[in-house]
Formats: C-alpha cells, structure tokens, sequence
C-alpha cells in the first residue's frame, strides 16, 4: 500500500522532497505487487541512536542512548496528530512503525479507492487496515470495467459503519448489488451517485433500509425507466430523515416524486436539467413540505405556476433560478410576496425579458434581508435598483451581468444608497468612466469591485479607483481583444483583455497542433497578423504594462 523508493547510484545524488497538501482528501491507489524493494517498518522496540550518545551525559559517565519520547505519546494523541496531515506525509508517517501504520490505519475515516474491477481480490486487506472508514468514493474510468455487486456487497459488509458514499461510473453495480448494500450499511447519511445503471429498485432498497440518510444526490442514473411505466422511487423511511435532494440530468426525474412529496423535513431542493414538466409536482410537494430554505431550479421546464408554489415555503431563504425562461414576473412576485426571509437571489432571465422591474420591486419592498443579489440577461432599470437599494440595506453582494438598461446612471444610484455593499461586479453593461467615479464616492463598505467586457471603462480609471480607495480591490477586463479580426478568436485567443501572455501560449500551442494547415483552418499570414492585431490596441498593452511595472502580476 505504501510507495517504494530506490537507492540513488551516486553517493552525491540528494533524495527529492514531494510537497504534500494538508487539504488533500485521503486516498488510496491500488498497486500491484512489484519485485522492486520496498519500505521495512521498524519494531517498536527503543530506535538505536545514530548521532551516538549526548557528551554531556558522556561527561557524566551515563553513555546510554537518550530516551525515546515518540513512543511514549498515546495513540490517541498520535491519532490527532495524523488529522492534521495531508494523503503523502500520513502515508509516509504509516511507514515509520507498525505502532504508526496501526494508528493511522485506525484513524482514517475518508477514503478514495480507484473502483476497477481488480480491485475485488484487495478488499480484504484494505479494510482490515482502514477499519475506521465512514466515508467512501468508489470511482472508475469511464472506458474501464468497474466493481460490480460481488465488490459492492464485501464493502458493506466490511464498512457496516459506512455513512458517505460516493459512485462514480460504476456502471457493473445493479439493483441486486444496491439492495445487499443498504442491508448491511444501515447507518449511510449521505448518497451520491453519478453515472450508474441500476434503477428504481437500488434506490429503493437504500431509502427503506438507510432510515438516516439526509442526503441525496443522483446524477444521470441510466437505470430508470423512461415514459409511464416508471417505477416510483419512495418515499421510504429515509423520508422523514433526509434535508438534501439533488437531481442532476434525468431523463426521468419525476419518478422521484413521491420521495419528493413524503420528506415532510426537507430543507434544500435541487433540481439541474431534468427533462419533464416540473409545475405540477413542486405544487403537490409544497402543499406538504413547508419547511424548504434552499431551491435551485436550473433549465427545467418549470413555470409561473411551479415558481409561485414555492410561496408556500414561508423560511426560503436562497432562491436560484437559471435558464427557466417560462418563469415570469407575476411568480417571483408571489414568491417575494410570502418569503419575507429572503437572503439570497440569483436570477439568470437569458435573455428572455420576463423577469424585470415589476418582480425586483417586489423583492425590494417585501424582502428587506436580502444580502446577495445576480442578476444575469435581466434588464433592471433605475427604479427597481432605487428601491432595492433604498430597502434592502443588509445587501452585500451584487452582480449585475448582461444587462442592457444598467448604466452610469443606474450605477451611481448604487453608489449612494447601497451603503452595506461589500461586492460589486458588473459585466457587459453600458457603463463608462463615469460610473466609476460614483464608486469611488459611494459605498462606504466596498471592498472589491470586478468590471469585465464593459469596454467604455478604460484601464485609467480604474488605476485612479485604486488610488482614490487604497484598501478597495478593482479587477477590470475591458475584453477590446474582441476586436481582433475572425481568425483570431477562431484560434481560441482568450476574451480576457487584462491576461497577456495566455494569448501567446494558446496561439503557440494552436501552430504546433496543426492549425497552420489551409485544410483545416486560417493560413500562416493570416494567425500572424491575428497576433498584430492582439498587439495593436495600444490601450491593452498600456494597462497590461502598467500593472506589471506596479509589482501586480498577471492573474
């Protein structure tokens, strides 16, 4: 299980040092046996000085070797000790003794296992050593063979502690597999699983044998039936216990309904590209789920009548919607109506211009804790930014993204009246010099403004912001770049006007790949005169020289 290491041929050839990273999430790499030498671990037995003895205690006539302090810190302490260590220097640590391959075995409770299917026959010997283990991913390559339920089922049994599970593409793990393991890991909290095949009956088995799970996360499952003859998942006696659900990329998300409709504790709803009609069960379900705080709603088909059954969550607290171009102003307006609690609000209308000042407005009168608002394609005009500015005075955060009613003198009103405001991003709005300047007037609590493709703010101004609020950070991309002729951003030069040199490593990078070749795409002569033209905006090379002369760097 440990790494082997090699003596150096040359007397003078140092060892290299691998960084580790205390943050790492343990792991573990199944290796075959090797013929190589590997690590001998050391009895417990005193370690033999190598430095000889002490001369003071020479000079005292007591020449015996100094003691052995490590050994006598309990297991418990040396136990602490490992949780504050990265994967490498525990694996390191584990072979400095048996005594320390023992403890730190036992006191790893997180482990990430390469799921190919050879990894049947090493089982055993893993988990006798980990026999601490409440936390589990189980991930394979998507071209490779995975475990399968005989795998599955001695995991389970070797873990009946097991509370977090994670799969991933284990595509050889059934229903029968799914069922054995939910007998034997009743006390599992949390599930996530992402690219399996088995279905309707797996998930089933696991919500009416793990009574404490709390947390569900299915992500593209191939095992469920499409069309009428579904079977329905739940709701099972993980209903009373869970608070998370999370479907990502169903064909057949709705076959969850009756789980959704039966977890009465429920506190955070998602739901990511799921094909079906979603307005009729989020109504069924809040009907009986009141005490939802969190729902994320991103491209489904969802509309004012889904959106505004969420007003039956009187503690809703986050509210996302992304990509529901059927979601209209008359539902936020029911939402912000009864959710007086609203902390935090991301709307991305794209583009669809159903969302605007009726809705904000209603959320600037009814929801004064609000602390986070984006909006992204929706079109807010001084009005609505007036009220919410003038009302939500706990508002913190604000993004302000594709909009094109948002201009200098929307930007000022912010300026003036947003007075908790500690960040600011603005992108792809008509905003000039002019709304900057207001910035560095108002909003006494500002820390950090980003302004990114607003290209009627000049890199200038945004030297003077610094000047004028040392302690206010300022991320500007004017995004000119874009001016460049088609061959260029065909070539996949980056839109950021503020990052240099990346430009030079992806046109580098796009010659040597082929891309010279007049088959395939834009001639020699004309990637050359792409990079002259990059070169030509005398206002980016000024502002990129600026800020590496003041010590800034590229970010």
């Amino acid at each position: 299980m440990g790494q082997s290491t090699s003596t150096p041929n040359h007397p003078h050839q140092h060892h290299r040092r691998h960084p580790s990273s205390s943050a790492a999430v343990a792991s573990l790499t199944l290796l075959r046996p090797k013929s190589s030498p590997t690590h001998f671990l050391v009895d417990d037995a005193p370690p033999v000085s190598r430095t000889g003895p002490d001369p003071s205690r020479i000079a005292t006539g007591d020449a015996s070797p100094p003691p052995d302090y490590i050994s006598a810190i309990p297991d418990e302490c040396l136990a602490l000790v490992f949780q504050f260590l990265g994967t490498g220097d525990r694996d390191r640590c584990s072979q400095v003794s048996r005594r320390w391959k023992l403890v730190e075995g036992q006191s790893r409770h997180r482990l990430n296992l390469n799921a190919q299917s050879d990894l049947l026959p090493h089982i055993p010997s893993i988990f006798a050593r980990f026999d601490s283990v409440t936390k589990l991913a189980l991930r394979c390559n998507r071209r490779l063979t995975s475990i399968g339920d005989e795998a599955l089922v001695l995991i389970s049994v070797k873990c009946r502690n097991l509370m977090r599970l994670k799969l991933r593409s284990c595509r050889e793990i059934t229903d029968a597999g799914m069922a054995e393991f939910a007998k034997n890991c009743r006390v599992l909290r949390k599930l996530s699983c992402g690219s399996c095949i088995f279905g309707a009956k797996g998930m089933n088995a696991v919500l009416d044998n793990c009574s404490s799970l709390e947390e569900l996360s299915v992500k593209r499952l191939r095992g469920l039936t499409d069309g009428a003859a579904a079977e329905p998942i739940g709701p099972g006696s993980a209903a009373s216990s869970l608070k998370t659900i999370c479907l990502k990329e169903l064909y057949n998300g709705q076959c969850f309904g009756p789980l959704l409709i039966g977890s009465r504790n429920l506190r955070t709803l998602r739901l990511f590209r799921c094909s079906g009609d979603w307005d009729r069960l989020l109504q069924l379900m809040s009907d009986r789920v009141s005490g939802v705080v969190e729902v994320h709603l991103e491209k489904i088909q969802v509309g004012d009548v889904g959106l505004s059954s969420l007003s039956n969550f009187p503690n809703l607290e986050i509210l996302h919607l992304v990509k529901t171009v059927e979601c209209t102003n008359f539902g936020l307006v029911a939402v912000a109506e009864r959710c007086k609690l609203l902390r935090k609000l991301h709307i991305d209308g794209c583009k669809a211009k159903r969302i605007g000042d009726e809705g904000l407005s209603a959320v600037a009168k009814h929801c004064p804790n609000l602390q986070e608002l984006v909006l992204m394609g929706v079109n807010p005009t001084k009005s609505s930014l007036d009220l919410l500015a003038s009302n939500c005075l706990n508002l913190e955060r604000l993004a302000l993204c594709g909009s094109d009613t948002v201009g200098d003198a929307e930007i000022s009103c912010i300026a003036g009246k947003c007075i908790a405001l500690k960040k600011l991003c603005i992108k792809s709005c008509p905003v000039s010099n002019e709304a900057m300047e207001a910035l560095a007037s108002g909003c006494p609590s500002l820390v950090k403004v980003k302004v990114k493709k607003c290209r009627n703010v000049t890199c200038d101004i945004a030297d003077w912001l610094k000047a004028s609020r040392g302690s206010l950070s300022v991320n500007l991309d004017s995004g000119e770049q874009e001016h460049v002729d088609a061959g260029a951003s065909d070539g996949g030069v980056p839109d950021n006007g503020v990052e240099f040199p990346p430009m030079f490593a992806q046109t580098a990078a796009a010659s040597t790949s082929g891309i010279a070749s007049s088959s395939s795409g834009p001639s020699r002569s004309s990637l050359f005169k792409s990079r002259l033209g990059i070169l030509s905006g005398k206002s980016l090379v000024a502002c990129t020289f600026r800020k590496w002369s003041q010590g800034g760097g590229v970010s």
